[in-house]
């Protein structure tokens, strides 16, 4: 998700795929009849329900209803939610980010989805994972998106990109004189800075055995948070980062350094393809560089998901709706007109996705990602590791200082506003 403060390998059998062409739980002949003549309200991307354009058409004509399809922010969609839902002036099935799934479960917003294993398996492990809480589902994947390496193919060619974040530095003290640059990323935001600190063994939250994330066991100041962290400060402290991607505008900052060609290569999101493109930019887009410890940086994944409102009323029929848009033959034929990476394991390897560099890039990146945290306690870890980060980043203050400060201001907002859950 583009965030200017802020899936696993793909593979799928046959015979799994063939399962897919159900679309779901099969109704009755009377669960038909009694949906006749009803409406459904979707809540669709900007500029996105064309995607879903010919699978609506289809649902409608296969179940004898309307479906209305509305186009909203994804990433606002819950908020609307809170008041349209209960005015009953709300969506059946809507949009999301998976990192909203958590406070939108515990706020009593989504309806428990209930389809069979064979469905679930369809999606990539991380992409389904994000939609869990307490081994509920509450959605199923509708596109993934994690952040990659964008490069401008007429200042540094394929063949001489640096393999590691390390050799990126070296190559920045060689190129950069304060109006070009080699590097740039937007390392003062965890979102970003994550990905170098999970390479020497930080983390958000530590996870219990069946895989549930445990919000007491905060990782982001442990020892590898901590060097990777003083490994960020060096690009900030030896000048090779301008300083104005410092705070709010540093993203505008960092798009403008390479749509003029001053950023020799910066670490973005497939969502920046469209406007590089109309900037004129010949760019390629790879993975993520590699620590010097041998691990390839992480990135957070975002998922995209279709979810059915806990105000529905036609949440079975909704439910329809939501596996049925998320199929595999409606999630390429979204892809082809949208252009966001399916979460669909069977697709991984489709020709028609792999031709594109952005998808490629974004498949492989996958392979050393995780899901943003999907619960509520991740709200309290934003503003602390980004203010940390930035004080780092001015040094203002050292990595162990300032990283100790942040997990102790979110343990504090976690205990405070989580801990009668």
């Amino acid at each position: 998700m583009k965030k200017a403060k802020k899936c696993s390998v793909f593979m799928l059998c046959a015979a799994v795929s063939l399962s897919l062409a159900a679309c779901g739980p099969k109704e009755s002949s009377s669960a038909k009849s009694s949906s006749k003549g009803s409406e459904l309200v979707v809540w669709e991307d900007k500029e996105k329900s064309i995607g879903i354009k010919d699978a609506v058409a289809a649902f409608e004509k296969e179940h004898d209803v309307k479906v209305k399809v509305v186009e909203k922010p994804y990433a606002k969609q819950i908020e609307d939610l809170r008041m349209d839902g209960p005015a009953g002036t709300g969506p059946d099935v809507l949009t999301m980010p998976g990192d909203q799934i958590g406070t939108a479960v515990t706020e009593g917003l989504l309806k428990e989805l209930h389809v069979k294993k064979d469905v679930q398996s369809l999606y990539t492990d991380a992409s389904i994972q994000s939609q869990m809480v307490d081994q509920k589902l509450y959605g199923l994947p509708k596109a993934v998106e994690t952040t990659v390496l964008f490069y401008n193919k007429d200042l540094i060619s394929e063949k001489e990109l640096p393999k590691t974040l390390e050799e990126w530095y070296d190559y920045s003290k060689k190129t950069a004189n304060g109006s070009k640059f080699g590097f740039l990323a937007l390392f003062d935001q965890i979102y970003y800075a994550e990905s170098v600190m999970s390479g020497y063994g930080g983390y958000i939250f530590g996870k219990a055995k069946d895989g549930s994330y445990n919000p007491s066991d905060i990782g982001i100041n442990n020892e590898g948070a901590v060097k990777g962290a003083a490994l960020i400060q060096k690009f900030y402290k030896d000048g090779l980062f301008p300083a104005g991607i410092i705070g709010e505008q540093g993203i505008n900052v960092l798009e403008s350094l390479f749509t003029e060609g001053k950023a020799a290569a910066i670490i973005s999101g497939p969502w920046n393809v469209e406007a590089f493109s109309k900037a004129g930019i010949n760019y390629g887009i790879t993975k993520l560089p590699k620590l010097e410890n041998g691990k390839n940086m992480s990135s957070f994944i975002g998922v995209k998901s279709y979810n059915v409102s806990a105000f529905s009323k036609n949440a079975e029929l909704a439910q329809e709706l939501a596996v049925f848009l998320a199929n595999e033959k409606n999630s390429k034929t979204r892809y082809e007109e949208t252009k966001e990476v399916p979460a669909v394991k069977s697709l991984a390897n489709d020709p028609a996705i792999m031709k594109s560099e952005a998808a490629r890039a974004v498949t492989e990146q996958s392979r050393f990602s995780e899901p943003t945290p999907n619960i509520p306690e991740m709200n309290e870890i934003w503003t602390p590791a980004d203010s940390a980060l930035q004080t780092v980043a001015t040094g203002k203050a050292d990595p162990k200082q300032a990283l100790d400060q942040a997990a102790e201001t979110a343990k504090g907002q976690i205990k405070a506003k989580h801990s009668g859950k």
